[in-house]
């Protein structure tokens, strides 16, 4: 389904818009089952993984509903996936990320876990499912094209803006896939409105997951898991255990 010039997106600017990846039923059902889950969770919405002032989190989301069991397969994302990372990699976190009304400050620019690409190439990239439009006003991501082939990352506590950075202006219901080695964060939000995206990361199969799924997942839901979503999932993968046993999980942000 990759065109060359997405391709060459990916390769060249590091980042690809996918319009209407999720249709309007998928798109209430996610926006649904993820209001819920802030009202469910309350004050630990997120703790499974990161609480940021000025946003609310959820984490460990495939364990949380059908729906997101679904997301992880979806073919568009994907092939854009094995175009980045290989023909191996594995779903490494499904959280989410909603910005708060009138907040006051740039999410720092940075790659996803701190990653700067080895001799094998790229290991980690990202897909932001938005379920609210990103626009210059509400906390849409920034990022810098092209800084992923840099290997090295910003300065920490990069809030100001960069000189070349752009933004990620897009509709609900679009996905936007990064290779996460690329310079992005989220902007201020100065509307009245949450600005509310889930991020669905996968990983290169050498490399720890950021959640290991294994121990995150119940048995109910590992049970009813397709043979597709146990391998995306890398739930019978002995290496992948041993691998996610003794990486952090915590490090980098996600938007």
């Amino acid at each position: 389904m990759l065109t060359e010039t997405d391709r060459r997106q990916l390769d060249d600017v590091g980042c690809l818009l996918l319009p209407g990846v999720m249709p309007p039923e998928v798109l209430a059902a996610l926006r649904r089952r993820t209001d819920e889950l802030f009202e469910e969770e309350g004050a630990l919405a997120g703790s499974e993984f990161k609480q940021e002032p000025g946003a609310r989190r959820l984490a460990n989301l495939v364990n949380k509903g059908r729906i997101f069991e679904e997301i992880i397969l979806t073919p568009r994302v994907l092939e854009c996936m094995a175009h980045i990372l290989g023909p191996r990699f594995k779903l490494s976190s499904l959280n989410a990320r909603s910005t708060e009304p009138h907040s006051e400050s740039d999410q720092p620019l940075h790659a996803d876990s701190g990653a700067i690409s080895d001799e094998a190439g790229y290991f980690v990239a990202n897909s932001v499912w938005l379920l609210d439009d990103f626009t210059a006003e509400n906390g849409a991501t920034r990022f810098v094209a092209g800084s992923h082939r840099w290997r090295r990352l910003p300065e920490p506590e990069f809030h100001h803006p960069h000189p070349e950075q752009q933004l990620a202006i897009a509709k609900a219901g679009d996905v936007i896939v990064m290779n996460a080695h690329m310079w992005h964060g989220g902007t201020a939000n100065r509307t009245g409105a949450p600005r509310r995206a889930l991020h669905v990361y996968y990983t290169r199969w050498d490399q720890p997951q950021q959640q290991h799924q294994k121990r995150w997942l119940s048995t109910e839901v590992q049970a009813r898991l397709s043979p597709e979503a146990r391998r995306i999932l890398a739930l019978d993968d002995p290496l992948n255990d041993a691998v996610s046993a003794t990486g952090s999980g915590k490090s980098g942000f996600m938007k």
